[in-house]
């Protein structure tokens, strides 16, 4: 199971501003940090695109599978937007 980790000191959302193009009106953005566990000595930072400004809990999270998609060569692979978290224990990440 691929492991996701938000510590404390990363519960909190950063922004971005995409201006306005091609016809298309400008959007924000929303990131957070998290870390996953791909089998190293030592977990990978990454960004975690959110829908909207509510961060994550600190805890330990796994991709939900509707996050993945079979392409059109039959292979399996995440989806490029939209991809959810779920905490792995949810008694211990109940909000």
């Amino acid at each position: 199971m691929l492991e996701i980790e938000i510590f404390p000191e990363h519960v909190k959302v950063s922004s971005r501003n995409l201006p306005a193009k091609d016809g298309k009106p400008g959007r924000t953005m929303y990131e957070q940090t998290a870390y996953v566990n791909l089998g190293g000595k030592f977990p990978v930072q990454m960004t975690l695109q959110l829908d909207n400004a509510a961060p994550f809990a600190a805890g330990k999270y796994t991709v939900d599978p509707s996050s993945f998609i079979v392409n059109n060569f039959g292979s399996l692979e995440l989806k490029r937007y939209g991809m959810k978290i779920v905490p792995i224990n949810r008694k211990e990440h109940t909000a």
